[in-house]
């Protein structure tokens, strides 16, 4: 089974950035089409962005559209994303996972947007 470790996740001001990062433990994660959700505080784990394979496909939540970035690297088994212009609706846990929710979830990321 494949293992899912996010990071970066912190506290954020309004406006602010992140990066967050998505390391798994097996090469099979190059065939799959990877997505980020999160999960807020008594709201059910949305989906928040999605990438094809090689990456020239992506598609984002309308909450999300030109400000997040999602993409990935393939020799190192890692998805990223990167969040710009945040607002305090983004604070949730983020987690990655492929786009049909077939891997164990990972223990997510904490992302907190509060001045």
């Amino acid at each position: 089974q494949v293992q899912l470790v996010e990071s970066g996740g912190d506290l954020v001001q309004p406006g602010g950035s992140l990066r967050l990062s998505c390391s798994a433990s097996a090469n099979i994660f190059r065939i799959y089409t990877m997505a980020w959700f999160r999960q807020a505080p008594g709201r059910q784990r949305e989906l928040v962005a999605q990438i094809s394979t090689t990456g020239g496909s992506t598609n984002y939540a309308d909450s999300v559209k030109g400000r997040f970035t999602i993409s990935r690297d393939n020799v190192k088994n890692t998805l990223y994303l990167q969040m710009n212009n945040l607002n305090p609706e983004d604070t949730a846990v983020y987690y990655c996972n492929t786009a049909l929710q077939q891997w164990y979830w990972g223990q997510g990321t904490q992302v907190t947007v509060s001045s």
